[in-house]
């Protein structure tokens, strides 16, 4: 086998069963025939797992809550045991898996780097050689001798990062850690893991993050109810995924809309009857209020996405054009109305916004109706993007605000970074 062949993470039939506590009492027939347990006590978090994952590659784990994604990390990190089949690695492992993991809160943080480093099997006399660099790049110099339990989530993330990564593995393991902390920090933790992928380190991400996996990884590894649904390149998998996402939450919003029509239609035909004033429908879909407010005097009932050839999608290339659909109902008469969009990344940064007022355009509104936008061209980078939409008056008093109402991904074949495509050339003399 040649060198480039070298597999850093073989998964050979593997499955995990989790006992349930239901609380249940137990009959002597099933204690006779079961023992200490029952087949409805059983949850099987991984079933008949089988991937390799080659040395220099980066892999991601995609999948629901619940499909098995952080399950399997720990037992390629070996701080859980698979039920069946097994997890062979070829390497030193580091792992980041949840926040403070391996950490104690009452040790300082450089007692702490001194705990995680001899866990990996390094001498006090190899951790005294890469304590300072480890303390430089968290850059927690003036915090280094506090105790834990002083520390942010963000000062944790740092400490532990700075760990996994200064000492050297072979194989590193990330379960959505890099969603905690700074910017700038995420950004240089980013250009370290890239730093590793050049020197052929292998890493394995578990992310909710689709532009960093696009961004970071080779291959895509799908979970599905704890079974490898699809293996294959990172753009198509995703592309898939979201695609399957997108239909999985329209049917959960059909569902949520045949439950609002059937309440509605009811407390319609109690005030038709005569009878006490209809309540007020409560949407089945509960908004978080971080996210959604307003004085509801007039309310975004739903958001599509289609493309430039009214085609209902939320997956785009970069460059084309979109039409976004918004349905509203308007509880009440209000006037001088300003309806606005904007366009974020995942992780909050603005990349376009505008609404009716700037746009110079005057809303003549409904008691229902659909209002239209139509975007000739989306020149962003790959990734994925939330859109928020706004209902409010022009002194700026919310009716409804809602952010990240909708998602769309956008897809490149080329590699570029940042946010925003500009055209350029190139040349020489």
């Amino acid at each position: 086998m040649g060198c480039e062949n070298v597999i850093s993470i073989k998964v050979d039939r593997l499955s995990k069963v989790f006992m349930l506590n239901t609380g249940k009492r137990v009959t002597l027939k099933e204690k006779i025939i079961f023992g200490n347990r029952t087949p409805a006590d059983e949850y099987w978090a991984l079933k008949n797992v089988n991937c390799e994952i080659e040395q220099g590659k980066t892999v991601g784990i995609i999948g629901r809550n619940g499909s098995g994604k952080s399950t399997l990390l720990k037992m390629m990190t070996k701080i859980m045991y698979p039920t069946e089949g097994q997890i062979t690695t070829q390497g030193k492992v580091s792992s980041l898996l949840e926040l403070g993991a391996g950490f104690h809160p009452d040790f300082s943080g450089r007692e702490n780097i001194y705990m995680n480093a001899s866990i990996l099997g390094f001498t006090k006399r190899e951790i005294d050689g890469m304590v300072d660099d480890i303390i430089a790049f968290s850059e927690l110099e003036d915090f280094i001798d506090n105790p834990l339990r002083s520390y942010s989530s963000g000062m944790y993330m740092r400490l532990a990062f700075s760990v996994a990564i200064t000492v050297d593995p072979d194989i590193l393991l990330i379960d959505e850690i890099l969603s905690v902390g700074d910017t700038a920090f995420q950004r240089k933790c980013i250009n370290r893991l890239k730093e590793l992928k050049k020197r052929n380190k292998t890493i394995v991400i578990v992310s909710h993050d689709n532009n960093t996996l696009e961004s970071m990884c080779d291959e895509i590894i799908w979970l599905k109810f704890g079974e490898v649904y699809k293996i294959g390149k990172t753009k198509e998998i995703i592309r898939e995924y979201l695609d399957y996402m997108e239909q999985e939450d329209g049917k959960r919003h059909n569902a949520e809309r045949l439950i609002q029509e059937e309440a509605r239609a009811q407390a319609e035909a109690i005030q038709d009857e005569g009878g006490v004033e209809a309540p007020i429908i409560v949407e089945a879909e509960k908004v978080n209020t971080e996210k959604r407010w307003g004085n509801g005097k007039i309310r975004i009932s739903a958001v599509k996405a289609y493309d430039l050839s009214d085609k209902e999608t939320y997956t785009f290339q970069s460059g084309d054009g979109l039409r976004l659909e918004i349905h509203y109902q308007m509880n009440e008469d209000v006037s001088d109305v300003v309806f606005g969009f904007m366009i974020t990344t995942m992780d909050g940064i603005t990349c376009y916004g505008s609404n009716t007022d700037i746009d110079d355009y005057s809303l003549m509104l409904k008691k229902k109706g659909v209002i239209h936008c139509r975007i000739s061209q989306l020149p962003l980078v790959a990734g994925t993007y939330l859109l928020d939409f706004a209902f409010h008056q022009v002194d700026g008093t919310a009716y409804d605000y809602f952010t990240g109402a909708a998602s769309i991904h956008i897809s490149s074949p080329l590699h570029d970074t940042g946010i925003v495509k500009i055209p350029h050339q190139w040349s020489q003399n």
